[in-house]
């Protein structure tokens, strides 16, 4: 376990801010709700909403408000909403995992990134606490949906043995602290089924990642059927063979197959969304013949001193076929579900280790959607709109309309003709505090990781302007 650079930074309340009346003039709009851009008339934000997209300010008190003027060759959209953003990271030789919360969110919010879900906490605790004081105001970063602890063997500690009533009690904790759902991995389906039903009972989404059934595992067309709201990777159903792992039926899956169609009807006709996370794999493989992968910031200079020495320790990456193989899957897979009319989500799922941030990540998810042959607005929407849906925030976040929080970010460029133009993020405005870019990563530069001198043992992450 590493331990996090005690750098004193005392982040500015950004609560005055939101108060603030804003005018946004000028450039283009992409709203989420339509396939094309338009040019921007105006926007009115005021106490952290939209109340005015069309630019008739008419019945508006827009005389203190601050305006901002944008390029032509600027484009607004609505905040990006990671479903799968994880705050931890493996950074140091004894592999542990550990969240990340007090840099990582400055990363996330720069690129774009509004609204995130982690998709299962090792420090839920820590976790919640980042959440309370970037919706105070004392840190910036993004909505953070708080997923709590993994329900499965992906916790270390999870209790095999677990009733029902357990897991209903946990369940009825972390909803209590403020969880806003939950992730199950390595789940079995006899604690599953429990999970949805209290989860709902409480109106909180649950997404899992899943397995084929072998040894005890669920299949994804099982926890369909018992009310699952997201699934993760793969969709599964028959096409995976349920004597042995998922991924190495699934690389060899036929789109045109009868098993294949009859699990993308299942998702459909019950509505639950599909967060392929087609990037993910890539990380534990190699990037030189994979598009989207370079890099167009060096975000090594986000890592401290020590980790990024570490990195240039670690040997080469060695291919890894299973893993080059179930990218490729996931191309043609998602774009079929998608096809077909299914629900797609944005999730990075990417737990850094030293070289690729899942901030930046957000922008490599998107392009791997066009690179599997989905038109740029409508992935736009799966970055955007599907995800806030799928957290049970469409009413409040995801497209730029009158009555929604004021979540967006300015590029340069038209995301429509090239959709790498997300990358160029100048402003972030969330809840109708303005951010720059720039300024958000300079104060995350070289801040995230372990420092000199090396703790023996792991102590509690202290925060920033701690003594």
């Amino acid at each position: 376990m590493f331990t996090l650079a005690v750098i004193p930074l005392v982040f500015p309340r950004d609560a005055r801010a939101q108060e603030t009346a804003l005018i946004v003039r000028g450039g283009w709009l992409f709203t989420a709700t339509a396939d094309t851009v338009e040019r921007n008339r105006g926007l009115f934000v005021k106490g952290g909403k939209f109340l005015v997209t069309d630019g008739n300010f008419r019945d508006q008190d827009t005389t203190r408000a601050r305006v901002i003027t944008l390029a032509d060759d600027e484009y607004v959209l609505p905040g990006l909403v990671d479903v799968h953003a994880h705050y931890n990271m493996t950074l140091g030789d004894n592999g542990t995992r550990q969240d990340e919360y007090h840099y990582n969110p400055l990363i996330f919010l720069a690129n774009g990134v509004t609204t995130t879900f982690p998709a299962g906490e090792y420090d839920p605790k820590g976790m919640m606490e980042a959440r309370q004081r970037i919706d105070r105001g004392l840190q910036p970063g993004p909505r953070i949906f708080n997923s709590g602890p993994y329900f499965g063997t992906a916790r270390p500690d999870w209790n095999q043995n677990a009733t029902t009533e357990d897991i209903y009690r946990e369940v009825d904790y972390w909803a209590e602290q403020g969880a806003r759902g939950f992730k199950a991995k390595g789940i079995s389906p006899g604690h599953l089924k429990p999970l949805i039903d209290r989860a709902h009972f409480h109106g909180l989404p649950v997404a899992a990642h899943l397995e084929s059934g072998f040894r005890n595992t669920t299949n994804a067309a099982d926890a369909v059927r018992m009310g699952i709201d997201r699934v993760e990777h793969i969709l599964g159903g028959e096409a995976l063979s349920r004597d042995r792992t998922a991924y190495p039926s699934w690389i060899h899956v036929d789109t045109a197959s009868r098993e294949f169609k009859d699990i993308v009807r299942l998702f459909i006709q019950n509505r639950v969304a599909f967060d392929p996370t087609i990037t993910a794999p890539v990380y534990f493989s190699t990037v030189d013949d994979k598009p989207g992968f370079d890099f167009w910031v060096d975000e090594s200079q986000f890592f401290t001193p020590e980790v990024q020495a570490w990195v240039k320790r670690q040997p080469p990456r060695k291919p890894y076929p299973l893993f080059d193989s179930l990218y490729l899957a996931m191309l043609r897979t998602t774009r079929a579900f998608h096809d077909a009319g299914g629900i797609v989500t944005m999730g990075t799922d990417n737990p850094s280790r030293g070289q690729y941030l899942a901030g930046f990540s957000s922008h490599r998810e998107l392009h791997a959607l066009t690179i599997a042959g989905i038109a740029p607005a409508a992935v736009l929407r799966i970055g955007t709109i599907n995800g806030a849906r799928s957290l049970g925030a469409g009413d409040l976040l995801g497209s730029i309309e009158r009555g929604k929080l004021a979540d967006l970010f300015v590029i340069r460029g038209n995301p429509l003709t090239d959709i790498r133009n997300t990358r160029h993020v100048r402003l972030v405005i969330k809840g109708g505090a303005v951010h720059e870019a720039a300024t958000l990563l300079d104060q995350a530069r070289g801040k995230i990781g372990f420092t000199a001198p090396r703790a023996a043992s792991p102590g509690p992450a202290r925060r920033p302007g701690s003594r």
